[in-house]
């Protein structure tokens, strides 16, 4: 069998030449204009998302195979995460190797999950009307944005409500449908527009019809926003935090510098923000490289008691975490084994530690960057986590296996809290990449979490769009959710975000300081966050159905049936 998918063989006219050239332009001005619609570039810039994809509805409307849908779709998707994800590799002096190559690597394999709707966009086109087909096309990109949420390979970095975070007006309705419902919104939207105007010479009455149903979706989640954010009651409830953003080398901390000198560092900022208040002190992502409690440490570990316990205060801290197991029946699927210590697991994880007592609340965190963090699929082959290693050494990191929501008692702050309610606050922790999972984040606010906590260390990519995507990406999770978001970065960005998705105050990249700020305790849960499986759930089942459709369409036109 010869499967021809790059090398088109039949020969063109230059009239074919033309053609063909004019829709490669239209199909990488659809990838620039998704790809600037896409922090760190301002708004307006963001508007461009609503029309960006309509060269590329033009390209693929015209096409009938599905190869030449899907280079079509490659070449777009190809543009967009150029632009938006070339970052990936680092390329600073002290960058590993193998990140640089997996930067590389997933510029051109990324692309190739995006073929998942224009795939599906084919299969609906042999089992219904052809007119009603690219009304569903939202349903298939949700789809995909789903699927690329919950396997091993996972990278949902181009979801496209993301790319909305300045939009503050539009993006409110998350609180109802999400960030994959805004995708649907922004696809259906580009949708109803190129429809508009391709039919707009003989079929006025149709254009007029997807035109205004355009303008009056679009509209309606504007005015919902403005609603929203002009009648939304914030709590009075908060607590008072301090951010602490130490701007350490990530390439060298883990094989260079004092211990004590880190900790020096953080416990003196940290003393200043309790000069300003604060009763939560939060450290970024691994922020002291050793296993401090792994029994080794006892001066560090202690200096670190000393601190909450003379000040009154929680600390709450990215830090490596093993645990070591004896029993059997306890031990995770994933435990490692060492002739020397015997069972254990490693965690990237989250430490709360209490003025009051010495017992430490933990969580290992559960989504692991893939490469990364984790090597995909390392259960089923372990080998192959032996060839890929960061040299960092951090690439062995064992999955969390709970949606841990952190207590601080209110009566231990001494008037940290404004507002009367005298229960438990109760906070989550992301590491990092979590917080660009949307449904994951809703788990921790169904389990109690009242507002959102995010460690992270971004300063691996230098100051490149990563960092900036990535904070954004905070702004959704506390509009999905009506929570308060804070991030403590190693390099920045630090922030503290409040449930409207406005950054109340936030770091510069690459600065040594620290930021306090009062941090608004919410309670009740949004639509989102009671049904957030909703919106992906009821797209990718339609998807699968489509997909089973075909399939008997195949069936009997190959069986004559």
């Amino acid at each position: 069998m010869n499967i021809n998918f790059w090398k088109n063989r039949e020969i063109l006219t230059p009239e074919q030449k033309k053609v063909k050239n004019k829709e490669r332009l239209l199909l990488i001005l659809s990838g620039v204009l998704l790809g600037i619609s896409f922090p760190p570039f301002p708004f307006p810039c963001q508007l461009f998302m609503f029309f960006g994809l309509i060269p590329y509805l033009y390209v693929i409307e015209q096409k009938t195979r599905l190869i030449d849908i899907n280079r079509s779709s490659y070449l777009t998707f190809f543009v967009f995460g150029l632009i938006t994800l070339y970052w990936v590799g680092s390329w600073q002096k002290n960058a590993d190797p193998f990140l640089m190559i997996s930067g590389i690597l997933l510029l051109f394999v990324n692309p190739l999950f995006l073929l998942i709707p224009s795939t599906l966009l084919y299969f609906s086109r042999k089992v219904l009307l052809q007119r009603l087909t690219l009304f569903l096309f939202p349903l298939f990109w949700v789809t995909y944005e789903y699927a690329y949420m919950i396997t091993d390979l996972s990278f949902p970095w181009l979801t496209l409500g993301d790319g909305l975070s300045h939009f503050t007006a539009f993006i409110q309705i998350a609180d109802i449908i999400g960030t994959l419902g805004l995708s649907i919104v922004i696809v259906l939207i580009n949708v109803l527009l190129y429809k508009g105007f391709i039919n707009f010479k003989l079929k006025r009455k149709i254009a007029y019809y997807n035109l205004a149903a355009a303008v009056i979706i679009y509209s309606f989640i504007l005015i919902y926003g403005f609603i929203k954010l002009n009648n939304f009651k914030l709590s009075d409830r908060t607590i008072r935090v301090g951010l602490i953003q130490p701007n350490i080398n990530p390439w060298e901390k883990w094989d260079t510098g004092s211990l004590n000198d880190f900790t020096r560092l953080y416990l003196d900022f940290s003393r200043k923000a309790v000069k300003e208040g604060a009763k939560l002190i939060v450290w970024p992502e691994t922020a002291i490289p050793v296993y401090l409690l792994s029994g080794s440490y006892d001066q560090t570990l202690d200096s670190i008691y000393n601190f909450v316990s003379k000040n009154n205060v929680y600390l709450l801290t990215g830090m490596p975490d093993i645990r070591y197991y004896h029993k059997p029946e306890k031990m995770p699927s994933d435990v490692k084994y060492n002739s020397n210590i015997g069972y254990y697991a490693t965690y990237n994880a989250i430490l709360l530690f209490s003025p009051d007592t010495r017992m430490v609340q933990r969580y290992g965190k559960m989504k692991l960057v893939p490469f990364g963090e984790r090597v995909p699929f390392v259960d089923l082959f372990p080998f192959i986590g032996k060839i890929i290693k960061w040299g960092v050494g951090i690439t062995g990191w064992n999955v969390g296996k709970d949606t841990t929501v952190f207590k601080i008692k209110d009566n231990d702050l001494n008037g940290g809290l404004n507002g009367t309610a005298n229960d438990t606050v109760k906070i989550d922790g992301l590491v990092c990449y979590e917080s660009i999972y949307p449904i994951f984040v809703s788990e921790f606010v169904r389990r109690g979490a009242q507002f959102i906590t995010v460690v992270t260390n971004d300063s691996w990519y230098g100051n490149s769009s990563g960092p900036y995507q990535h904070k954004e990406m905070s702004v959704l999770r506390a509009v999905e959710n009506r929570r308060s978001v804070i991030r403590a970065a190693n390099g920045g960005i630090s922030c503290i975000i409040d449930p409207l998705g406005r950054t109340r105050i936030h770091s510069q990249m690459f600065t040594r300081t620290f930021l306090v700020g009062n941090v608004i305790i919410q309670n009740d849960e949004t639509f989102f966050t009671k049904h957030a499986y909703l919106v992906p759930v009821l797209s990718s089942v339609f998807s699968i159905w489509i997909i089973g459709m075909f399939i008997l369409f195949e069936l009997k036109k190959k069986f004559k049936l």
